[in-house]
């Protein structure tokens, strides 16, 4: 009989693990805490061959071309508007950049025909077996799967539960990010990117919504030790961005203020998780749970190609889940901590802490020759030689 998998998280990595075990003849059920598919958030981008040639093998890279947003380049101005620095679409926006909710639904439903969906639900005990590992559920009644993988994130409940508390693997990179849509006030054009205004610390933006030009969607960046809040209190939230952004010029007013009916606000510090090893007996880790960081990371692209990976991995051995795990982590932890160091920049980039430093990196990205460099980097970092695998299924999407 198909091995059974139960994948605690549905947002990319997830879907991604699904679609591929399904190929293999697993059955793999997903449990995600939130009650549906997070809809909207920020872009997220595919660079370079690998990222490409498994969307391709997965069946989706057309439905994505489709969708995609077209890349969002970056124009930071001064307190009167004026350009300093103007980044093109392809240096965050990657070959291919699309919204994080769009990506998910498309992974979602490439591997709904075969994939059991619980939302609104989540993993309480994890207790491994001979034969299994026996799970207990908020809500659904208590199961047994023949292996575990945690696909749920930096702050991945799985990895709390089986490898210990998240402090023993998550390090906090000196800054913190948030967005949230609200009304496009500076009928900004879709297409166009976003503006941005620093003061040292600090980086306020905002930019039209990709598909809805009366919308707009705010990105704040800002440097702190580390702060104690409840992750799942947005009020809180919004009072540490208000603290946070007080007396910084151009159009910070009328952003603070759409802050307080939005109810799409993404709070969260800018870290980095670190995990001895990815896997326990039964128990694996999958993406940014493993090894990732918050932004800037390369984690979706990272998340797509270790999915396939480790659901190719389990396929040849899938009475040996042990030498699966062990091939798995072997092929690409090196690849994943090199795209994880350009995570551990983002804040320094984006917010540079000293007026000195926001101009020696205006300076530098206004020299063509350097943005040239930066990108072709970011390519090769995302380069991996990737397995070939024998499915017995072929892409139902």
């Amino acid at each position: 009989m198909p091995r059974t998998v139960l994948i605690s998280g549905a947002g990319i990595a997830g879907p991604a693990l699904a679609h591929w075990l399904a190929r293999h003849d697993f059955r793999p059920t997903v449990v995600e805490l939130a009650p549906a598919l997070r809809p909207g958030g920020q872009a997220v981008d595919f660079r370079g061959e690998t990222h490409l040639s498994v969307l391709h093998r997965m069946g989706v890279l057309d439905d994505l071309r489709r969708i995609q947003t077209g890349g969002s380049p970056m124009t930071f101005v001064d307190a009167h508007a004026k350009p300093l620095l103007h980044l093109p679409a392809e240096f965050a926006g990657g070959d291919i950049e699309v919204l994080r909710g769009d990506l998910s639904r498309v992974l979602y439903e490439a591997s709904l025909p075969s994939t059991e969906y619980l939302f609104g639900d989540s993993a309480t005990s994890l207790t491994e077996t001979a034969t299994g590992v026996d799970v207990t559920f908020r809500h659904a009644p208590p199961r047994t799967f023949d292996l575990v993988i945690g696909a749920d994130g930096i702050h991945s409940h799985i990895r709390r539960l089986a490898f210990g508390p998240e402090a023993d693997h998550v390090t906090h990179l000196g800054y913190y990010a948030a967005t949230w849509s609200l009304p496009n006030h500076l009928n900004l054009r879709p297409g166009t990117g976003s503006l941005g205004h620093n003061a040292p610390g600090r980086l306020a933006a905002v930019g039209a919504d990709h598909t809805d030009p009366t919308r707009a969607r705010a990105f704040f960046v800002f440097a702190s030790p580390e702060l104690t809040y409840d992750r799942h209190d947005a009020e809180a939230q919004k009072h540490l961005l208000r603290q946070a952004f007080t007396g910084l010029p151009w159009q910070l007013n009328h952003l603070l203020d759409s802050l307080a009916p939005a109810d799409d606000l993404y709070f969260d510090s800018i870290s980095r998780a670190d995990v001895p090893t990815w896997s326990s007996g039964r128990i694996a880790l999958l993406g940014d749970a493993a090894c990732g960081a918050t932004i800037g990371g390369m984690g979706t692209g990272t998340g797509i190609v270790a999915a396939y990976v480790l659901a190719g991995e389990l396929s040849r051995s899938p009475d040996h889940h042990q030498g699966a795990f062990a091939r798995y982590e072997s092929l690409l932890r090196p690849h994943a901590q090199g795209c994880q160091k350009n995570g551990s920049r983002t804040g320094r980039f984006l917010a540079p802490a000293s007026t000195l430093g926001l101009r020696l990196r205006n300076g530098l990205l206004n020299r063509r020759r350097i943005l040239t460099w930066m990108l072709k980097a970011g390519e090769e970092s995302s380069t991996l030689a990737l397995p070939t695998y024998t499915t017995t299924r072929t892409p139902t999407h």
